[in-house]
């Protein structure tokens, strides 16, 4: 759920954002300053090189991780992206898509656990048209677990909202997904009236990064937190 997804308008995302007065699943995107500087993002990826393929090829990678990475750390998660700005990110995506050694990421470990949001193009996240104090100034998280087929999305301060959902594989890295229930301020549980649903298409996955993009064309980057985490069922 990052499996982010894409949905018709009247649909959810997976990654949403809080209702105004009335409950609304519409994601956002989180604020600019939980992005790490440069120098973290540099010594994160230089962690895992040992997990890397190696060679020339490995230096590929870790080098256009932190070129992603320094490229959207400024953006708001995208809410301040420039059309020239998401070009370059999403080139430096392609880039990686096209090295990603994870053919079957619904069959590896790695896709298990909590991930951050870090950047998206998808506007029913990004909220771009609503105040700032209507927008989430925590951090979003998704997590999935493949083993069980389970999402969920956990949005923080201030609205604390939640959503889980069944994952539908269609091959080995494209789910269609079904939300199940949503938690309002995470204490307020509500059944979905079946509208939420969208697909997600994983195009590169490794120990710390995930990318996503989903069937209306949205990008979406994401981070591992917590690999351990599992999804209620």
């Amino acid at each position: 759920m990052i499996i982010l997804i894409d949905s018709n308008p009247s649909q959810l995302n997976l990654v949403f954002a809080p209702p105004p007065p009335k409950f609304n699943t519409t994601h956002i995107i989180l604020p600019s300053s939980s992005v790490a500087n440069s120098k973290k993002w540099k010594n994160m990826v230089s962690f895992f090189q040992g997990f890397s393929t190696g060679g020339g090829r490995g230096r590929d990678i870790q080098s256009l991780k932190v070129e992603l990475y320094e490229t959207i750390s400024p953006l708001d998660r995208g809410a301040e992206a420039t059309l020239e700005d998401q070009q370059r990110v999403d080139k430096i995506a392609c880039k990686l898509e096209a090295m990603n050694c994870v053919k079957e990421p619904l069959n590896s470990d790695l896709l298990n656990g909590k991930w951050e949001l870090l950047y998206t193009t998808s506007q029913s996240i990004l909220q771009t048209q609503r105040p700032k104090f209507l927008r989430p100034i925590g951090k979003i998280y998704q997590a999935i677990n493949a083993d069980t087929l389970r999402a969920q999305n956990i949005e923080t301060w201030p609205f604390y909202n939640q959503a889980t959902a069944n994952l539908v594989p269609l091959n080995s890295r494209k789910v269609a997904v079904k939300f199940d229930f949503f938690k309002i301020a995470s204490l307020i549980p509500i059944k979905s009236p079946g509208s939420g649903r969208g697909q997600l298409e994983i195009t590169y996955l490794d120990e710390d990064l995930r990318i996503s993009r989903g069937n209306r064309g949205n990008l979406f980057i994401l981070k591992m937190v917590d690999p351990s985490y599992r999804v209620p069922l």
